[in-house]
């Protein structure tokens, strides 16, 4: 089947896809888009988080043919311009790229909880957000740093 979809705000199709395939597998097989990660297949870990019509989902748990018609934003699709996303520029600045498996999922629902919440959150509000995405590199430190300060920087007068 083609499946058509919004992808960082461009009309994308993808041909010949197979009833049970992904929408992870499509970003990144098909359309080319390497961001998410193909970690556990499971929706244990959040590697593979993208926004879906603006709700963050786990890519792997959503068959490729719930995504046709509908608008898919990556971790590519948050910088603009060739610039990084105010997140995005806070987890390199703040160190909390490791490996870099985990962190586009950490990015997207850390985007995700900034744009939802006035001010800057709290430690707990960051953690509770954070748990559906796994980090085997660091011990969390660093990326509530990143979120802090992307949370300031975005929500400075």
């Amino acid at each position: 089947m083609r499946v058509n979809i919004s992808v960082n705000g461009e009309s994308m199709a993808a041909d010949d896809v197979w009833e049970g395939e992904s929408l992870l597998y499509v970003l990144r097989e098909r359309l080319g888009l390497p961001g998410a990660k193909n970690a556990c297949e499971q929706g244990e870990c959040g590697s593979c988080t993208v926004y879906l019509d603006g709700t963050p989902v786990c890519a792997c748990l959503v068959a490729a043919g719930q995504a046709e018609g509908r608008e898919v934003i990556t971790v590519e699709g948050l910088a603009s311009g060739g610039e990084l996303d105010e997140v995005q520029r806070s987890f390199v600045e703040a160190g909390a790229v490791q490996c870099g498996f985990c962190t586009p999922g950490l990015i997207v629902q850390a985007h995700s909880l900034i744009e939802s919440t006035p001010g800057v959150p709290a430690d707990a509000e960051i953690r509770e957000a954070l748990a559906g995405n796994l980090c085997r590199c660091t011990g969390y430190e660093k990326i509530l740093d990143a979120v802090r300060l992307a949370a300031v920087r975005k929500h400075q007068p």
